[in-house]
């Protein structure tokens, strides 16, 4: 009785801190479905998707891929590119997953934009506490909406055009809500500032390049913080 009514407000806490999220996932995940039926695939592909990739620009570009048949190789690199900032993400949260080697792995999986941004403005003791349910709750809102779109049908995206950029808006917000928090500037001149470097050297992966350097600096700067 006494573990489960300790638990309960870890829950609920991550709930109240999913719902932001939920109004941004759930109208992209509803444009991914629309757009999966669009493209006429079947019923369940949205959905594995959601479920077992669960990582809305992948899937988005998985759309015209799958359409052209690309070599599942091509798919595979593609999606790793995608994909690879997760990576550097964990590296700060580390110290905040489950201890149960099933929890941590399913919270670096579910790992998101949303969800890092979110986490990085709370205390270590309280990424601990929410990091599980929440990460849980915010991929529940993206099946959901996936499964309402895949309901609706393709017929939505003629009548509500640009779904999609809900999800970027939504970053957008909770950006500025970690700006808000930790009165930091320099990680946004600095994205900037690597983001134009490498979009003027190396245009066709500026933002690959552009992630790996930036998470290179974060790295050096932490190290030496450290030191000192």
């Amino acid at each position: 009785m006494h573990q489960s009514g300790s638990r309960r407000p870890a829950w609920m806490r991550a709930l109240r801190y999913s719902i932001p999220i939920a109004m941004g996932y759930i109208p992209a995940a509803i444009a991914f479905g629309v757009l999966m039926r669009a493209a006429g695939f079947p019923f369940w592909w949205a959905l594995a998707l959601s479920v077992f990739l669960y990582s809305g620009a992948a899937q988005f570009a998985l759309i015209p891929m799958l359409t052209q048949a690309i070599h599942p190789l091509s798919m595979w690199v593609n999606i790793s590119i995608i994909n690879l900032r997760h990576i550097f993400y964990a590296l700060p949260l580390l110290k905040s997953l489950p201890k149960k080697r099933a929890q941590r792995a399913y919270c670096l999986f579910g790992l998101t934009d949303e969800s890092f941004s979110t986490l990085m403005t709370l205390r270590r003791s309280e990424q601990r506490r929410i990091m599980l349910p929440f990460i849980f709750f915010n991929q529940l809102s993206w099946v959901l909406g996936t499964l309402i779109g895949l309901l609706l049908g393709g017929e939505l995206i003629e009548l509500i055009p640009n779904l999609d950029f809900a999800l970027t808006a939504l970053f957008i917000i909770l950006a500025y809500e970690q700006y808000s928090s930790n009165q930091q500037a320099w990680p946004i001149y600095m994205a900037i500032a690597v983001f134009a470097i490498m979009h003027l050297l190396f245009p066709s992966y500026a933002l690959l390049l552009t992630i790996t350097v930036c998470a290179a600096l974060i790295m050096l700067r932490a190290k030496k913080n450290e030191q000192s």
